[in-house]
């Protein structure tokens, strides 16, 4: 009986290795040219921005750790520029997972003030319990933190990147690559489906649509906008989830102010019917959106 459990163990085990391994080797990395210096990478987790500057490289958010070997490959495809600067738009692991395999001596880790916080606690666990070693655990940490807005220069290039409050998280920073004309919009922006609100990690409805009003008084119509997730966007179709989101919670704080529950909301698909279709389908799907703003209303 003691082998069969041992076998069955084991089987389990190189099934799991095997999942995991046949997933990393799924993934491909594919490159869009936004301009003539800017790039937008997809793999598996977070867009990725590429700036190649007059002597280096400019790097926005990194995925997740098994993909850093795929994705140094694919930014040695586009340059041979070293990364200088490799910027967090926030601290879920989707976007800095990858953060140890790319800092080094030569690559500055910058993101805003709360994204370290948040990194530290929630990586200082994993040293406990010996799931992560002291140095990537430090490896891992923004080392330039900013509270508001920072900008780099690079040439011709001015790189601005600003805080904008309780949005998808407390920490969520924009990058906008005034040249270029391109901004890195991080979470703050979904493309083509509901956006995910971390209200644990200080996420709100209302913060969510004032940052997306925000990039709006950054950009212009000709400007290329890297979302979270999501394909390529630009001003129009920001200005449409703009309008969906406001009209989902006019429709859900109604809903509130009559009295309703939360499971009475999260069970009324009218209030979100106009755009499940097409926005419905993600890692959100039209239930959980109205349960997440009906609780960030709530608050």
């Amino acid at each position: 009986m003691k082998k069969k459990l041992l076998f069955f163990a084991l089987s389990i085990g190189l099934l799991t290795t095997f999942s995991v391994r046949s997933q990393e080797k799924e993934v491909t990395i594919s490159v869009d040219t936004l301009s003539q210096n800017t790039y937008m990478l997809t793999g598996q987790g977070g867009n990725i921005g590429i700036y190649v500057g007059e002597t280096h490289v400019f790097m926005i958010d990194d995925q997740f750790e098994r993909l850093s070997e795929k994705l140094k490959k694919a930014i040695s495809g586009l340059t041979d520029k070293p990364i200088a600067f490799l910027f967090n738009t926030h601290m879920h692991g989707d976007h800095s997972g990858g953060n140890a395999r790319f800092n080094s001596e030569t690559v500055t880790l910058v993101a805003q003030d709360k994204v370290r916080e948040r990194l530290k606690l929630g990586l200082m666990k994993k040293v406990e319990a010996n799931e992560m070693s002291q140095g990537d655990y430090i490896n891992m940490l923004p080392e330039v933190t900013f509270s508001e807005d920072i900008t780099f220069y690079d040439g011709d290039e001015t790189i601005m990147a600003f805080h904008v409050h309780n949005a998808h998280t407390d920490g969520d920073a924009m990058v906008y690559f005034m040249e270029n004309n391109v901004l890195h919009m991080g979470d703050t922006y979904f493309k083509g489906r509901y956006p995910y609100i971390d209200l644990k990690s200080g996420g709100s409805i209302d913060g969510f649509i004032k940052a997306q009003k925000k990039a709006l008084m950054v950009i212009n119509e000709e400007t290329k906008i890297i979302p979270g997730h999501g394909r390529p966007s630009n001003a129009a179709e920001l200005r449409n989830s703009i309008a969906m989101l406001e009209d989902i919670r006019a429709k859900i704080q109604a809903q509130i102010d009559a009295g309703s529950s939360l499971e009475e909301v999260k069970m009324n698909a009218t209030l979100t019917a106009d755009y499940d279709s097409k926005n419905g389908t993600g890692f959100i799907n039209s239930e959980r959106i109205r349960e997440i703003i009906y609780t960030s209303l709530k608050k």
